[in-house]
């Protein structure tokens, strides 16, 4: 009997985020293999202990607390580690210490021979998908960030509830930095495949104001999960997880990734959230909208300010 390829992934980073995307993991099925990699060596090994302990409801799978050796042979690292945002604190306030964390476990995973695809989620997100990119050597295809998947998914849950619509038949995206400076895509959003602006001249649904006040609520989301829970994980976990299932699965989907722009919408030699197409390579194509003045400058702004950042570091 033939067997198919085991598909191996190493997760760096065992905290909120982390443990939660392994647990999405298994209860998804999404690989044969997942070593959990973390500073705290205790705490990756006790979630282990706790995922197995669940095997018998969910896939087979192989779990267990590893090394960066482990990473050899991984079709996929997930980078989860870092510092957490505060209350009161910005994405891009994370940024120095962040980026020391990661150039270490990058220059780790690659003494290992690693040869896979990384998926970063550590904010912010898209200075460190840069830096991975930079600091492994790795084509930029093959480094991805979450980017703006969260800011997506909470605006179509919110415009999902306020046209009453399941939200997987709302098609609309954030783009730009994930943070203060990101966008919506107004003039792409549809309900099913009818555009939002017919809705709006026929005084269906949300008025403009309320759709800005909606888009307000996705930018500040985590700050209002952080203030009352401490941090958000779930949301994030299940958007790593649609985002592994479309890498492992070669599955060509558009979502809204950190990815480096090379010309596409004017932009050079940064990662920002943009829709792609993804797939077993990594980022397989960079889907360039044609966006409306006000919302390029706006896309403009949020580079802008990503590259200043960048600059300082």
């Amino acid at each position: 009997m033939k067997m198919s390829k085991v598909t191996k992934i190493a997760l760096i980073g065992t905290g909120f985020v982390g443990s939660s995307y392994a647990f999405a993991v298994l209860n998804q099925g999404l690989a044969n293999e997942l070593v959990l990699i973390d500073i705290n060596k205790k705490k990756a090994e006790g979630d282990a202990m706790d995922l197995n302990h669940a095997l018998p409801f969910g896939s087979p799978m192989r779990i267990w607390a590893g090394d960066y050796s482990d990473c050899k042979d991984a079709d996929l690292v997930v980078i989860t580690a870092g510092a957490n945002q505060q209350p009161g604190e910005t994405r891009l306030d994370l940024v120095d210490k962040n980026v020391k964390i990661t150039k270490s476990i990058v220059s780790e995973v690659m003494k290992s021979g690693f040869d896979g695809l990384f998926l970063v989620s550590t904010n912010p997100v898209d200075i460190l998908s840069y830096a991975t990119w930079k600091f492994s050597g790795m084509p930029a295809h093959r480094v991805i960030g979450s980017g703006t998947i969260l800011d997506t998914a909470r605006l179509r849950y919110l415009l999902g509830k306020a046209y009453k619509v399941n939200p997987q038949n709302v098609h609309a995206y954030v783009i730009g930095e994930h943070g203060d400076t990101e966008l919506p895509v107004w003039s792409h959003a549809s309900i099913g495949i009818r555009p939002i602006s017919d809705y709006l001249k026929e005084g269906n649904g949300p008025t403009q104001d309320e759709l800005d006040q909606i888009f307000i609520n996705v930018r500040n989301a985590a700050y209002h999960i952080i203030e009352r829970k401490g941090a958000t994980y779930y949301g994030i976990a299940m958007g790593l997880a649609r985002l592994t299932r479309a890498i492992l699965n070669d599955e060509n989907s558009v979502l809204t990734v950190s990815t480096l722009l090379r010309g596409e919408y004017g932009l050079n030699d940064i990662y920002i959230g943009v829709p792609a197409v993804v797939n077993r390579s990594g980022v397989h194509e960079v889907v360039e909208l044609k966006l409306q003045e006000q919302e390029l400058e706006k896309l403009h702004h949020s580079a802008q300010v990503l590259t200043q950042v960048m600059k300082k570091v």
